[in-house]
């Protein structure tokens, strides 16, 4: 059933890694605001292995049976083809592709000591190269509508963590991917602004299954019936606004989300510096960077740190 709002209607939406979780949320909320969704999922397990068509088909068939629409896309986002097929899909389906929600990935998480190479390019492919690849082919598209006199108001919401922003124990391979996915946010918002597309990210906290076995007291459901403060339906409404024309003018921005919590992020900016105008010796660099360092915010404590 569609909200009374309707503040997707007329678009397309496009959200990978949509067959659980965060995505499944959010091909939902964007379904009832109006939009037509591509659901993307390899149906995968927690770890990368395996695949399967089923998750996707579901979500698909539970905005249907609520009267909107939508389609599966199974491709592997992460390679030229799957991202090629996956915006196809859309304009395929649908005519046209307004917003894509990158969410897709799994964890593979060890302590570094312990973190093998393959696990490390697992991480990075899945989180890293499966937003780049999604978010070039949609930018080519909307390059060239832009290019043919039709601007686009598109909109890329990007997924990265409190691991990117502040370092998680133990995922150093997620932490380094969801980092770089902050950056390639910020190009992106920077390169693609004049073609009508605004590119933000979002660092959610929430059940899912990546989460709910790592942290599994504090994702837990309450058992009052309580506000259920880690569920994912919970960070959708910001990605179906960030992902509406509603949202106009924003771009480059990272948020938090969070049970009831919206928290704009303030990322990496000058502090107190100091120039000498000359070559610093090393017992000097190091009592200026003692100085300058007492004069600092203190930096919040990495994720899971003991």
């Amino acid at each position: 059933m569609t909200s009374p709002t309707a503040l997707c209607a007329g678009r397309v939406a496009v959200v990978t890694g949509a067959g659980r979780g965060l995505g499944r949320a959010h091909a939902l909320a964007l379904a009832a605001e109006g939009a037509k969704v591509v659901v993307n999922d390899l149906g995968v397990d927690l770890d990368g292995s395996g695949a399967g068509t089923g998750p996707a088909q579901q979500v698909v068939e539970e905005i249907r049976a609520s009267g909107g629409e939508a389609v599966a896309h199974s491709g592997d986002i992460a390679t030229t083809e799957g991202a090629a097929s996956l915006v196809a899909a859309a304009l395929d389906s649908f005519g046209r592709l307004d917003t894509l929600v990158n969410n897709a990935g799994f964890l593979r998480d060890r302590m570094l000591v312990n973190l093998d190479e393959d696990d490390w390019d697992a991480v990075m492919r899945v989180h890293l190269k499966g937003h780049f690849l999604p978010l070039k082919h949609a930018a080519a598209h909307w390059r060239a509508e832009a290019r043919a006199g039709r601007l686009p108001e598109a909109r890329v919401i990007n997924t990265s963590s409190g691991a990117g922003l502040s370092g998680s124990v133990g995922q150093g391979n997620y932490s380094a991917a969801k980092a770089g996915i902050v950056g390639l946010t910020l190009v992106a918002a920077a390169e693609m602004g004049r073609y009508g597309v605004q590119v933000n990210a979002i660092a959610p906290a929430a059940r899912t299954r990546m989460t709910e076995q790592t942290f599994a007291e504090s994702m837990a459901a309450p058992g009052d019936g309580g506000f259920d403060a880690m569920a994912p339906e919970n960070v959708s409404p910001l990605v179906v606004w960030l992902g509406s024309a509603a949202s106009a003018g924003v771009t480059g921005r990272v948020f938090e989300a969070e049970a009831g919590r919206i928290t704009v992020m303030e990322g990496w900016r000058p502090g107190p510096t100091v120039d000498k105008g000359a070559r610093w010796s090393p017992a000097e660099a190091g009592a200026a960077a003692a100085e300058l360092l007492a004069a600092s915010e203190t930096p919040q404590p990495v994720y899971g740190a003991r």
